[in-house]
């Protein structure tokens, strides 16, 4: 049962950029809770301690202290007068910045540059994202899969095994993906013999996920007619078969979707591409040592 709006405890993020970064932490530890237990607010663009006092401060009093804080503050200065401030008003609060810029710091020896809202400049990763993305629009669902030589991964499937929406996930994180519908009877693109099986990945499911899901797709009798066979079981399980054979010969690595969130698909996707990359680099480093 969700708490009363009035007796919900509040959390608020506090970040001298947009607070992104924190609030994505906050919602993500929030939903192990019941939904609404929790009011999230958030004060970005902070550049001073006096803005949060006059943020917080006049919360404390109307929620009885009911409160904690979660920031990202990369400006120590501005950090520590933030943390005797919280810490004066007996406030909790989780540092999410601070430790990791300490421990990364830490690694290479070098003090952190302290500017806030590194992440959403206008710099060579919002390019390369840019161009992932219009990658993706030119080489989904089959487009463009004449020439896949510029692809860093290509997605190979048959309907509705969550192709499109993994491209454009992978696309956001700055990967060009092309994905390649796999279909009954149809041969493949011959461009797919040429890719680099490290960057081949066949997308898999269950034969009662993808028919439910097709058959829910079609909608009345006129479409579930025109449709022939798209939805029976019989069919999805011969399509998947075919599709198995094809992975096997490619020697492609083999995802399963059902049951699995996008974004839990592309962080198996993203390990296994840079854990082989990693091996090959090793090998060639080996390689250039003995010579």
């Amino acid at each position: 049962m969700d708490c009363p709006v009035t007796a919900r405890p509040t959390v608020i993020v506090i970040s001298d950029s947009l607070g992104d970064t924190a609030c994505e932490v906050v919602l993500a530890a929030s939903g192990q809770f019941d939904e609404g237990a929790f009011r999230v607010l958030r004060l970005p663009k902070v550049t001073s301690v006096e803005q949060v006092k006059s943020f917080v401060g006049p919360r404390v009093d109307a929620d009885h202290r009911d409160i904690a804080v979660f920031h990202t503050i990369v400006d120590p200065a501005l950090r520590a007068r933030v943390l005797d401030y919280l810490g004066m008003l007996h406030i909790r609060s989780v540092d999410l910045i601070g430790p990791t810029l300490a421990v990364l710091s830490s690694l290479i020896g070098v003090p952190p540059k302290g500017v806030a809202g590194v992440i959403h400049r206008t710099d060579d990763r919002y390019f390369h994202r840019i161009e992932a993305m219009e990658y993706f629009v030119e080489h989904d669902d089959g487009r463009g899969c004449d020439d896949l030589s510029g692809a860093d991964i290509v997605l190979l499937g048959v309907s509705r095994t969550s192709k499109t929406p993994l491209s454009m996930y992978l696309a956001y994180q700055g990967y060009k993906v092309a994905n390649v519908p796999l279909a009954h009877g149809m041969e493949p693109p011959k461009s797919i013999y040429e890719v680099d099986p490290m960057r081949l990945f066949g997308l898999i499911s269950t034969v009662d996920v993808i028919s439910e899901i097709r058959d829910s797709r079609l909608g009345d009798d006129y479409a579930r007619a025109v449709a022939g066979s798209y939805a029976e079981p019989e069919s999805v399980r011969s399509e998947l078969e075919e599709a198995r054979a094809l992975m096997k010969r490619l020697g492609c690595f083999v995802v399963r979707t059902d049951g699995k969130a996008i974004e839990e698909s592309a962080a198996e996707i993203i390990s296994h591409l840079e854990e082989i990359q990693e091996a090959r680099a090793r090998r060639a480093a080996r390689r250039t040592q003995q010579k």
